[in-house]
């Protein structure tokens, strides 16, 4: 592959969309993003389920605040379940769905991603802004 061919690779997305590296999610991990800027950003996080990756607004359907006490700590000891930090609900990682805690039986708000030439990026159907403003 010439550098050239690299570099046309490289352009085929928009750089303001970028998540993360997928080399920067380990393999059952998770971690923070902020897409946006001004005063009301799309918070959310992205987390590994096997091969694939799950993105989600980081928002309580509880109590409306975000998930973590501490920075990119989404996930509960053993790796297998989404944990909010300030009540102990837990949802699936593949699904958002609460399985317990109280806001058992509703979902996190999903976030379409793509993984495109190793980098982890909001999908074109998604409106960053919009999603930002409805998870106020």
């Amino acid at each position: 592959m010439s550098t050239g061919d690299r570099m046309q690779g490289a352009q085929a997305f928009d750089l303001a969309r970028v998540v993360c590296r997928l080399t920067e999610l380990e393999r059952q991990g998770a971690r923070a993003f902020v897409i946006g800027a001004g005063d009301w950003p799309l918070r959310g996080f992205v987390v590994r389920v096997g091969d694939a990756v799950r993105g989600y607004v980081n928002r309580c359907p509880h109590a409306g605040h975000p998930l973590n006490l501490l920075p990119d700590r989404f996930l509960t000891c053993d790796g297998a379940l989404i944990l909010c930090s300030s009540h102990g609900a837990l949802f699936e990682k593949s699904s958002g769905y609460c399985v317990a805690g109280p806001c058992a039986g509703r979902a996190l708000t999903p976030v379409a991603l793509e993984i495109r030439h190793g980098y982890v990026l909001l999908a074109d159907s998604v409106d960053a802004g919009a999603l930002a403003q409805a998870a106020c």
